[in-house]
């Protein structure tokens, strides 16, 4: 009688060996005997496939995960997906993270995230969060990690290859990658007094979208960004045709862009409009999409177009600070010109910080990143690419800092602005280059109290007097016009043949009624 089979534990590291040897063919008995296990064991490994590599690809290749022999998830998935990739963000930047600092991270993007639940980041939560992710104690330090270099030597030799044996021009190769956008972060010693800060009626933004931005390599072809939100038509959408938006809007509920949804975008969207680009430029429709190996990715197999022709290539963890196009200052020049969009349209308006905030909707802030996307210069796309294209960069011109251009005017700006007149320069440049942390970055509750609602109830216009007003012969009040052009905007956002410029206009002439508005109400007091 033979004896029992002693129990054996494989780390994660096995099970992804097991699974390399299953594609090579290698039978379930023989590696059930190799490792000591069952078949059914093996055969669950296989079953689990996807989950396992999923969790691999997730975590820092540095840390020795791969020894772990679990894979319990976190109470709050969403949450940890966003804090480990926060938390490699801050490895690569050089940035220390202490304990404190991680629980403190984690409870901010808990609320920011809308996230629901009793979460307390304990230390208990913090050894466990280190535990998934195979953080060393060591970590967090101070010391500078950098990303895998050789890997990334290794990638751009390859890929440099892969364009000379395809033929392919700059024209052809295109790089995409997302980031969180916090749509109603503001400045915290800019746009709010000392003494609201700390009431009820100022808190940490929970308005999160989900931004892709996506070129080639020679900045000429600048797809339309595509934006996820986590509602499916928001109110601010009501009476628009999500057609006719400057973006591609797609909803989920996740931190990051789910595989279906990146699939459909790819599918629908982006192989098509590649093709008409390459065909406008003579160019056979062949094309490379560069993005990063996150687990929401689709397999490479699954993204091509009909005919195999446009495809995608995957860069290999942990060097996407290193040689990701999107991340070599793109994507956060986006942000810069976006923020330093909001604060001249506030200036620009001129009323109360409190009405601004609450009147900023999700669909201003798509038209306004929209309008960041369109400002980042071809030459700022085509330097992110000279470490996988080296010979590109003696054309990318002077390397002129947009960001400090940027926040010196707008400190001038706000210096003499009504209740702005203590911001500096710091404080503009720290708030562009944030990352949406709970310091610099505080936006207004959108809750409004009863007396506002009473207020605002006692403002609006009756049937009759919008009627009287609506008579050519009488005098046309600010309120009425901002009441019109509110209503011929929703009318342009139904139509579907009307340009992004009209609309452009609409929406600054829509701001200039608000100043003057502001003005008159000024002068009444």
């Amino acid at each position: 009688m033979l004896g029992k089979r002693k129990r054996v534990v494989l780390t994660i590291k096995d099970k992804l060996d097991i699974i390399k040897k299953l594609e090579e063919g290698i039978s379930f008995k023989k590696l059930s005997v190799v490792y000591g296990i069952g078949e059914s064991t093996v055969r669950d490994i296989k079953k689990n496939k996807e989950r396992i590599i999923n969790y691999a690809n997730s975590s820092d290749p540095t840390s020795g995960v791969s020894k772990r022999k679990s894979m319990k998830s976190s109470t709050y998935e969403e949450l940890d997906r966003v804090m480990i990739e926060w938390f490699n963000q801050q490895k690569t930047d050089g940035i220390p993270v202490s304990g404190t600092i991680c629980a403190k991270q984690a409870k901010f993007f808990f609320d920011a995230l809308g996230m629901e639940g009793d979460f307390n980041a304990s230390s208990g939560w913090l050894t466990r969060f280190k535990q998934r992710h195979g953080i060393p104690k060591a970590a967090g330090k101070g010391t500078k990690l950098k990303g895998d270099e050789a890997a990334a030597s290794e990638f751009c030799g390859s890929f440099q290859e892969f364009v000379e044996r395809e033929n392919l021009q700059p024209e052809q190769i295109y790089g995409a990658d997302q980031t969180g956008l916090f749509w109603k972060c503001l400045p915290s010693r800019t746009l709010t007094l000392e003494t609201e800060q700390s009431t009820s009626g100022c808190r940490s933004s929970r308005e999160r979208i989900i931004i892709m931005c996506c070129a080639n390599a020679t900045g000429l072809h600048k797809l339309n960004l595509c934006v996820v939100g986590k509602a499916k038509k928001p109110r601010a959408f009501k009476g628009t045709d999500l057609s006719n938006l400057p973006v591609t809007y797609y909803s989920q509920k996740g931190a990051w862009i789910e595989q279906s949804v990146f699939r459909q975008w790819f599918e629908k969207y982006f192989v098509p409009q590649v093709q008409k680009h390459l065909k406008s430029k003579g160019l056979l429709e062949k094309a490379v999409l560069l993005l990063d190996f996150p687990p929401a990715h689709p397999n490479e197999e699954m993204l091509s177009s009909d005919d195999g022709r446009i495809i995608v290539k995957y860069l290999p963890p942990n060097v996407t600070s290193l040689i990701q196009p999107m991340s070599q200052g793109v994507l956060a020049t986006v942000k810069r010109y976006y923020r330093a969009g909001l604060l001249q349209k506030y200036m620009d308006e001129g009323i109360d910080p409190k009405i601004f905030w609450k009147n900023l909707t999700v669909l201003d802030a798509i038209y306004e990143v929209s309008r960041a996307w369109s400002m980042v210069k071809s030459s700022t796309i085509t330097k992110a690419w000279k470490k996988l294209f080296p010979g590109n960069e003696e054309n990318s011109g002077m390397n002129i800092d947009e960001g400090a251009i940027l926040a010196a005017n707008l400190a001038t700006v706000l210096q003499n602005t009504e209740e702005c007149e203590h911001v500096d320069i710091e404080t503009i440049d720290q708030w562009f280059d944030s990352r949406s942390n709970d310091s610099s970055c505080q936006v207004l509750a959108d809750s409004e109290s009863a007396e506002d609602q009473t207020k605002a109830a006692e403002q609006k216009p009756s049937s009759k007097s919008r009627k009287t007003e609506l008579n050519p012969e009488k005098h046309i009040s600010h309120k009425a016009a901002l009441e019109w052009t509110e209503n011929l905007l929703d009318y342009l956002e139904q139509q579907d043949d009307m340009l992004l410029s009209d609309k452009l206009v609409l929406r600054k002439l829509r701001t200039i009624i608000r100043k003057k508005q502001k003005i008159q109400n000024n002068t009444n007091h």
